[in-house]
């Protein structure tokens, strides 16, 4: 298993592209699953979960063709399976995306209950609640999502909690369901706009995405569409942050500014001056960043994705940080790794605690989830000597090419074999 060795103490400086957004390529590869004809898809990242999901395409019975610049074609005429099987979605939580676009356009499917991150609870009810007001009949059964419909019909749904993925699986079934379907405490997440931009590209009828009730008027089939996927939110955050703990100066290019305002708002805060122009970012840090209180919740507020950076900013900067989760409940086992780096952390509750060190001192730690290892990576870059992360399988899901990235940068990082 991989293994990534840094030796700290570098100034990041330069100039790196942004890449394709994970959380808005898996759904929207998902949405190949309503048409019968191609699905062109730029800006395409080449990511462990993005591998994962066009095997799992390919399985069901889509024709996937990569070409060299990022991108890939997508042509789902004959769906020859439609299931998605636990040896292929055990590691991806979002897996269940095919659920609904199956469900709709071939009126049945036999989807694994998903794995992922073990990073909290994150059930699937909300998914088979909304299906079931649009008329799908559905049984668990032996760990499996069985769901059967004829023509899913439009329904008024109330999600009682905020969900991205309930959002956009709900939202693909409904495109191809007659009738109205309105969606109510929708997730407003740039993702789930991305996703929605796309469909309408496609032929959908979808009104008021990234506000909190989405309105679908159903149409009796999608076509062949060429869209281009926003670029990653949550990897310009990690790299903004990455420069700002160092106390560098970088520019980001194919960025997303306008979906960053929360992180941004706290990097300025803890010091860092920001200049962001439509899609790049500028940053320049001093030596040292001030700690920084935040709590996290649904868009627009401060993305649990980014909890983890920001405790590792808080474990160098000056001051005292509180750092709040509200979304998972098992978001803070990166904690203990940390600890072992030197950071002084205390948990109360949903509550971090974090007492800025002059100092943090490289070790060997252990990668738990996605965030969690970014921020094992950002606390490395600042740590003396060096720091090796094992398990960074969960790196290489959601950030591409991190190691080429940074040393690009000016990071002395080496992956190990």
């Amino acid at each position: 298993m991989d293994k990534l060795a840094i030796r700290g103490g570098k100034r990041l400086q330069g100039e790196i592209r942004i890449s394709g957004a994970k959380n808005a390529a898996l759904p929207i590869l998902c949405a190949s699953l309503l048409t019968g004809e191609p699905l062109y898809l730029d800006n395409l990242p080449r990511l462990n979960d993005i591998s994962t999901t066009l095997t799992l395409l390919g399985h069901i019975g889509v024709q996937i063709a990569l070409d060299e610049r990022g991108g890939v074609e997508l042509h789902g005429a004959a769906l020859t399976r439609l299931e998605a099987p636990y040896s292929l979605v055990k590691t991806m939580r979002a897996s269940i995306l095919v659920l609904g676009p199956m469900l709709a356009r071939c009126g049945e499917a036999r989807v694994s209950l998903p794995g992922g991150c073990a990073i909290g609870s994150r059930p699937v009810d909300l998914h088979i609640k909304g299906l079931q007001a649009m008329g799908a009949q559905i049984d668990i059964e032996h760990g499996y999502i069985l769901a059967r419909a004829g023509r899913l019909r439009g329904a008024r749904i109330f999600m009682d909690t905020v969900t991205v993925t309930g959002t956009e699986n709900l939202m693909m079934a409904a495109t191809l369901a007659s009738g109205t379907t309105i969606l109510e405490n929708a997730a407003r997440e740039p993702e789930v706009v991305d996703l929605a931009d796309c469909l309408i590209a496609m032929g959908a009828d979808i009104r008021g995405a990234g506000s909190d009730t989405i309105t679908i008027q159903g149409v009796e089939r999608l076509h062949a569409a060429h869209y281009r996927i926003m670029p990653d939110r949550i990897e310009s955050g990690t790299y903004l942050v990455a420069a700002a703990m160092t106390g560098g100066a970088i520019t980001l290019r194919d960025s997303c500014p306008q979906a960053l305002d929360a992180v941004i708002e706290k990097l300025r805060e803890a010091g860092a001056v920001i200049h962001c122009d439509h899609d790049s970012i500028d940053l320049t840090a001093p030596a040292r960043l001030r700690a920084v209180n935040l709590r996290t919740a649904p868009y627009p507020a401060f993305p649990t994705d980014m909890q983890a950076q920001f405790m590792a900013l808080n474990a160098t900067a000056e001051g005292v940080g509180r750092v709040t989760e509200t979304i998972f409940e098992n978001r803070f086992m990166h904690v203990q790794e940390m600890r072992r780096l030197g950071a002084q952390i205390e948990i109360e509750g949903n509550t971090a605690l974090v007492r800025g060190v002059e100092h943090l001192q490289g070790a060997t730690v252990m990668a738990t989830d996605l965030r969690a290892s970014a921020s094992l990576v950002l606390a490395a870059l600042v740590a003396e000597g060096e720091t090796v992360i094992e398990r960074i399988y969960h790196i290489d899901r959601g950030y591409e090419c991190i190691e080429e990235k940074l040393n690009q940068l000016g990071a002395s990082v080496r992956r190990i074999h």
